[in-house]
């Protein structure tokens, strides 16, 4: 059956397919970013080798918490850590040595090829917001999310050019019972959009029932073969390791899909105010956290994470867009590529209630941090608000459209012949201009960025048309992108099966909100 729906995969919908790109709305998707500029770094040699020193100290001295896991507990126990009750103390150099056996780089595979994504090395991979209970856009403000508002960012994301990832929890669904909603995130990302996607982590049986439904959509042997999920393992810090989080990485990893272990840490709540102590956190959990991974299957694929924030200390806030936090970002980098593993950070963070001055200037820092840092995997590029609170319709399109400028910064500066443009600068010689010129005119489509978004036109014509600010704009891009949504084909056989699958579970259990 398996090797049917693998068949039945590389055919991509056969006539159905080539019936739909005949009518279908043209639109351009970008490949993830390959970097062709360098990584900063913030960190000297003598830095690095004492926050390395110090987390296996932390590790081997202080230990980390499995709680309500015998099974962890057992895994580490026979692996040579010292258990005592559920803290687990890790002998120094024990837990690098089990990372050792994580990829550097992987593939996430999407149900379309030509989407599929390489994690790792020098390349960056764009996804949307994780996890926001509430929704905002112009017309309706800020109120809790439904599953229609996911179905919406599902189609925003598979429209936008600059995304590479359809992402996971875009927002939570609060009209669809806890127990059920993931079944339906879950078929949103597989039918609506053929980019990669995020699997559930909220309880393990829904881990499972995404291995499952993926073994439908790709073929169960593909799904063993390959990695088709990544998924977001949150760490308790203060090094804090529970059960559901852990119990979800045990069966992605089992099944050899992508688990991103990411502390997920509020400067000077939940780690040291100083960068240093706080990076010697970020690695001890780390570390931890993918040395279990490994214990699990060795060689599965797992991403160095990193989510930092700093905090008010006047009203104990999340803030973001902060040099604190950026360095933190850049420091942690250099960790993850000492430890020859993808490294997962940044976003289009921002603590502002609307899409306005203050998240733009957070956002542009944050968004700029993680490019530089080297990151690999951007979850929360774009749609970021309050904190992670909200989900904005406006604000995912103007930062999707952003993440264009990433990708320009990315390519670096070319040398070559033609871009050294001495033709031109004959051509043109003192006093003209280049707007004529032969160079310009064969390369003045692809020579610069430009915005889908933003308005350049001159005052008057501004005014005319009715002095849009950019979240009017944005509020009208929405619409446009939405209007322009024409569903990805799919075999009809395997949509048939993945519908008969999430009715039968959710036939078997009743509703829970809780």
């Amino acid at each position: 059956m398996s090797e049917a729906r693998n068949r039945r995969r590389g055919r991509g919908g056969g006539g159905a397919a080539r019936r739909a790109e005949r009518g279908a709305v043209s639109f351009e998707t970008a490949k993830f970013i390959k970097r062709n500029i360098p990584n900063f770094e913030v960190l000297n040699e003598e830095a690095l080798e004492i926050i390395e020193y110090n987390a296996d100290t932390v590790l081997e001295e202080i230990g980390v918490n499995f709680v309500d896991n015998p099974a962890a507990l057992e895994r580490w126990r026979e692996a040579g850590a010292d258990v005592d009750g559920e803290r687990v103390r890790i002998p120094r150099g024990l837990a690098r040595k089990l990372c050792s056996t994580a990829p550097s780089e992987f593939t996430q595979h999407a149900r379309n090829p030509e989407k599929s994504v390489v994690v790792g090395g020098k390349n960056l991979v764009l996804a949307p917001v994780y996890g926001p209970p509430f929704v905002r856009d112009v017309s309706g403000g800020r109120r809790y999310a439904t599953m229609d508002d996911f179905n919406k960012f599902v189609k925003l994301a598979y429209m936008s050019k600059w995304l590479h990832h359809s992402g996971g929890t875009v927002c939570e669904p609060t009209d669809i019972p806890v127990n059920k909603r993931h079944l339906d995130m879950l078929m949103a990302h597989m039918t609506l959009s053929d980019k990669p996607f995020m699997g559930s982590v909220t309880e393990p049986s829904r881990a499972q029932d995404s291995v499952d439904m993926c073994g439908i959509l790709f073929g169960e042997e593909f799904v063993q073969q390959n990695t088709v999920m990544t998924s977001l393992t949150n760490i308790n810090s203060p090094m804090t390791f529970d059960d559901v989080m852990m119990g979800s990485l045990e069966v992605y990893a089992a099944n050899n899909q992508a688990c991103i272990i990411s502390p997920f840490i509020v400067g000077g709540a939940m780690a040291p105010v100083s960068v240093a102590g706080t990076l010697t956190q970020v690695l001890a959990e780390v570390l931890a956290g993918v040395a279990y991974n490994q214990l699990v299957r060795p060689g599965a694929p797992a991403i160095f994470g990193a989510f930092v924030s700093s905090i008010d200390m006047n009203s104990g806030a999340p803030t973001f867009g902060t040099p604190e936090a950026s360095l933190v970002t850049y420091g942690a980098g250099q960790l993850a590529r000492r430890l020859n593993l993808p490294y997962r950070s940044a976003g289009s963070f921002c603590g502002s209630k609307l899409p306005d001055a203050q998240a733009a200037y957070e956002t542009a820092n944050s968004l700029n941090m993680g490019l530089l840092a080297g990151v690999n995997f951007m979850l929360h590029a774009c749609g970021w608000l309050e904190g992670g609170l909200v989900a904005d319709f406006e604000k995912f399109v103007m930062d999707a459209d952003q993440l264009g400028t990433l990708h320009g910064l990315a390519g670096g500066v070319s040398a070559g012949e033609e871009a050294q443009a001495m033709d031109a600068i004959r051509e043109v010689g003192p006093g003209g201009h280049y707007l004529g010129c032969a160079h310009t005119q064969a390369h003045f489509k692809s020579a610069f960025w430009k915005s889908d978004l933003l308005d350049y036109k001159p005052f008057e014509t501004w005014e005319e048309e009715g002095a849009r600010d950019t979240r009017t704009l944005a509020s009208n891009r929405v619409e446009k992108l939405l209007g322009d949504y024409q569903k990805p084909a799919l075999d009809a056989g395997i949509e048939e099966a993945l519908n008969a699958y999430v009715a039968q579970k959710k036939e078997a259990m009743p509703d829970a909100f809780m």
